[in-house]
Formats: structure tokens, C-alpha cells, sequence
């Protein structure tokens, strides 16, 4: 995970200045569905007004401001709901804006370079994307429904094929093919005359590897975690 601007935030300081400095913490937002309108209000502010947990956004602002939170910090998350709600929201940011935006590049490529190269984007590109299809839906029928269920039940009553080290291996896999298919476009394939379309092309592509790794981060070392010590309490037993 390549880093941001690491700024040491605390409660009392403005979300706009922040902003400023750190455009990518508006994915944040996004996903805590906070209106980007944000004004003169501080972090703190901004919250509560939304009615956010401090320690969650707190935790989550440091990942995208290229820290990673504390063992403490972890440790006093307790809005498990809240965490799942981001990362659903995260969801729909993949499947809803960056799949059509990067289909629509590949189409214009096609468009303007009828080659053998472009077949070979689009297929890497599909196959890809399936299998990131595949885990979201992995997760929104068997992980999510499970953690919802082990909390409001406080015990486990079925895995439901539940496998934290098939999830992990799996955030693994898709990280790995997203550099494959960004080298394609820096090392192996050339579009003369068409430095514009494939910045753009490239920035989506940077814009959600990077956002794949938080989500990805939050679940391995945040979310996973938090659900392994309420599997483990006496009341599981």
C-alpha cells in the first residue's frame, strides 16, 4: 500500500484543510456516506453531526492518511455494524462507479485501437473484475450475515463455510492481479498518440488498487479481530 500525506490528525481539526491536502479522503466519506459539503466543521464536528463513531472514523482516516491504527485504537472499536456498513458501502463504490468507469476506457480503446493488445486488456480486465464480483458477493452472503448473526446472537450457531484464512488468501490473489494488469499498460503494451485516455485509465486503476488495499487492511487486521475475540468469549462456548 503506497502512502499518502501523513498528517497526525486530531479531533479538532478541519475536515476542508484536510481534504486539501488529501483528496483521496473523499473515498472516505463516500463510504461513511458523509456530504462532501463539509463547511468550516471540524473532524469531531463532522461525526457527530452524522452520527459516526469517532474511534471507527478515527481508525479508518489513519489507513487512508497512510498510517495504520494502533493495537489500542483497534482494541476500542467496538461498532461492529458501523464497520460492516462502511465496507458495504465500499461495495457498491466497486461495482457501481469504478467497473463502468474503467469499462468505459476500455470501450473508447476500442474504439481507437483496433488491436490484438486491447482484446488482451479487456480479457485480463473481465476476468479480473469477476473474481473481485466473486468476493464481494463471498462476503455480502456468507461473511457479513455471519458477523451480523455472532453479534446479535453473542455465540455461534453455524460457520455457514465461513473461512478466515480462504478470505485473507483471496484479498491476496486480487491485489495481485490488479498490478498484473496495471503492468500491462506500464510495461508491456503501447498506445501511441494516446497518452490522455491511458492516464486516465491508469489514475482508476491506482485510484482502486488503493482503495482495495484499505478495504482490504480494515477486514484482515481490523474487522477479522474484533469478530475472532467474540468467537473466543466464554459466552461461545
Amino acid at each position: 500500500m503506497y502512502q499518502t500525506h501523513k498528517t497526525y490528525i486530531t479531533p479538532d481539526m478541519k475536515m476542508a484543510e484536510l481534504i486539501n491536502e488529501n483528496s483521496k479522503l473523499l473515498i472516505l466519506l463516500e463510504h461513511f456516506e458523509i456530504d462532501f459539503a463539509v463547511k468550516d466543521k471540524s473532524v469531531k464536528q463532522l461525526c457527530s453531526d452524522n452520527k459516526i463513531d469517532l474511534c471507527c472514523f478515527f481508525g479508518f482516516w489513519k489507513l487512508y492518511n497512510g498510517f495504520f491504527p494502533a493495537i489500542n485504537e483497534i482494541n476500542a472499536l467496538e461498532d461492529i455494524s458501523a464497520i460492516i456498513r462502511f465496507l458495504k458501502n465500499s461495495h457498491r463504490f466497486y461495482k457501481h462507479d469504478k467497473y463502468p468507469e474503467l469499462k468505459s476506457f476500455i470501450v473508447q480503446l476500442h474504439e481507437r485501437h483496433n488491436s490484438e493488445d486491447i482484446l488482451l486488456i479487456e480479457k485480463f480486465f473481465n476476468d479480473y473484475f469477476e473474481e473481485v464480483l466473486e468476493h464481494l458477493d463471498y462476503e455480502e452472503s456468507i461473511v457479513f450475515p455471519y458477523i451480523c448473526r455472532l453479534i446479535e446472537d453473542g455465540k455461534i450457531t453455524q460457520k455457514n463455510n465461513f473461512s478466515a484464512n480462504e478470505y485473507r488468501d483471496h484479498h491476496t490473489d486480487i491485489e495481485t492481479k490488479l498490478t498484473d494488469l496495471k503492468n500491462l499498460l506500464l510495461k508491456h503494451i503501447s498506445l501511441k498518440n494516446d497518452f490522455s485516455l491511458r492516464r486516465k485509465f491508469l489514475f482508476s486503476l491506482f485510484e482502486l488498487e488503493f482503495d482495495l488495499n484499505v478495504h482490504s487492511l480494515i477486514e484482515d487486521k481490523i474487522l477479522l479481530p474484533l469478530v475472532g475475540k467474540i468467537e473466543i468469549e466464554p459466552s461461545n462456548g
